[in-house]
C-alpha cells in the first residue's frame, strides 16, 4: 500500500502527541491520520504535516477502514476499545499494560525480538512493553546472546514524565513553588525528592512496576529461567529514565567485550570513558533521543561473572512512541 489509515488513541497525552510527531519525522506512510481522545479534549487540535487536525471523540468513533491503531490512553481504555478496533479489522499496537502478559499477544522490541511479530494475526494486537523494560532489554539482549545472562539486578531512576502529563506538570509546579519558598499541599511530592514506589505494591512487597520488569524481560527474551530483581524509583527529572544494572552471566565476559558487542548493536550508543567523566545522563542523552545509551561498563569485583552497566533512554520516545512506530514499520516490511 502507498499509505495507511492511522488512528492515535490518547492523542493529547505525552506519548500520543509524540507518536504523531514521530509519524511525521519518519515519513511513515500515512494516508489519513485521526487523533482520538475523550470528550474532555474536544475542541483541541493536533499538528500533522502542516495541517491542524481536530480531536475526534473516541467513544463514538467507527474503526471501520482503519489499518493501524496506536493506543496510549490507559489500560482501561484499551480493555474496552481494542477489541472493537480489531473486530473491525485494525491492527492495534497497544502502549498500555492491558495485553502484555497474554500468551497469544506478542510483546515486542524490534531490535530484540522482531520474529515475535509473526504471531500478531492471532488477535491483531501487538503489545508495547513498559518504558523501563524496553531500554533494559535493548541493552542486555546482545550480551544475552553471547554470554547468556543468569541474573539481572536493576534499580531504575524514572523521570516524572513516565507517570504522565499531570505528574510532569506537578514536578514543574513544585520546583517553582519550592524555589519561591512556598510549601504546597501536594498529592505527591516529586520535586527534590526520590520516591521508591511506582505503581501499586503487590503481595510479594514488590511494586507492579518492578514486577513488570520481571515478567516482560522474561517474555521478550524468551527465557523464563532468567532471574530478575528490580527496584523502581521515581526521581525529580522531567524526561529520561536511567537504570543501574548488574548482571551475572553463565560464562565470563570482559567489560571491553561488552563495549564491543554493544557498540555493534542496533539502537545502542556506548558512551563510556571514565578518564573523561564520560557517561550518559537523562538530561543530555535521554531527552528527544531515539537510541539507548550505555556507560559505566565495569567488572563486578564481588562476583565471578558479574558486569555493571548504566543505561539511559528517552522514556517517551524509545520507551513508548518510537518503539510503537518501529513495530508498525517492521510489520509493513515483513508481514503486510
Amino acid at each position: 500500500m502507498s499509505g495507511y489509515n492511522v488512528v492515535v488513541v490518547g492523542a493529547t497525552g505525552l506519548v500520543g502527541e509524540t507518536i504523531i510527531s514521530i509519524l511525521e519525522e519518519r515519513n511513515f506512510p500515512v494516508e489519513n491520520m485521526v487523533p482520538l481522545a475523550s470528550a474532555r479534549s474536544l475542541g483541541k487540535e493536533v499538528s500533522f504535516r502542516e495541517e491542524k487536525i481536530p480531536i475526534v471523540e473516541l467513544q463514538s468513533f467507527d474503526f471501520k477502514g482503519v489499518d493501524f491503531c496506536f493506543f496510549s490512553a490507559g489500560a482501561d481504555v484499551s480493555s474496552e476499545f481494542v477489541p472493537i478496533a480489531t473486530k473491525q479489522g485494525a491492527i492495534v499496537i497497544d502502549n498500555t499494560s492491558c495485553f502484555r502478559y497474554e500468551d497469544d499477544v506478542p510483546l515486542v522490541v524490534p531490535e530484540v525480538n522482531p520474529d515475535a511479530l509473526a504471531s500478531y494475526t492471532s488477535r491483531n494486537i501487538i503489545a508495547n512493553p513498559n518504558c523501563s523494560t524496553i531500554q533494559l532489554v535493548v541493552a542486555l539482549a546482545p550480551i544475552h546472546k553471547i554470554a547468556k545472562i543468569k541474573r539481572i539486578n536493576v534499580a531504575t531512576y524514572q523521570s516524572a514524565s513516565g507517570a504522565g502529563k499531570r505528574s510532569l506538570e506537578l514536578l514543574n509546579q513544585q520546583i517553582e513553588a519550592n524555589l519561591n519558598g512556598i510549601d504546597g499541599n501536594w498529592e505527591q511530592l516529586f520535586a527534590f525528592n526520590v520516591i521508591p514506589q511506582i505503581d501499586e505494591f503487590q503481595e510479594n512487597s514488590f511494586s507492579k512496576e518492578e514486577m513488570k520488569l520481571v515478567w516482560e524481560t522474561q517474555k521478550i527474551l524468551n527465557d523464563y529461567d532468567l532471574l530478575v530483581n528490580a527496584t523502581a524509583v521515581r526521581v525529580p527529572v522531567r524526561v529520561g529514565h536511567a537504570e543501574a544494572v548488574n548482571i551475572e552471566t553463565e560464562i565470563g565476559i570482559t567489560p571491553d567485550q561488552v563495549r564491543e558487542i554493544l557498540s555493534q548493536s542496533q539502537g545502542i550508543k556506548v558512551i563510556d570513558d571514565v578518564s573523561k567523566s564520560s557517561y550518559p545522563t537523562p538530561r543530555t542523552h535521554g531527552d528527544q533521543t531515539d537510541d539507548v545509551f550505555v556507560g559505566r561498563i565495569r567488572k563486578d569485583h564481588t562476583l565471578k561473572n558479574g558486569i555493571n552497566l548504566w543505561v539511559v533512554a528517552d522514556n517517551i520516545r524509545k520507551g513508548g512512541a518510537l518503539n510503537s512506530i518501529q513495530i508498525a514499520e517492521a510489520l509493513i516490511q515483513s508481514y503486510l
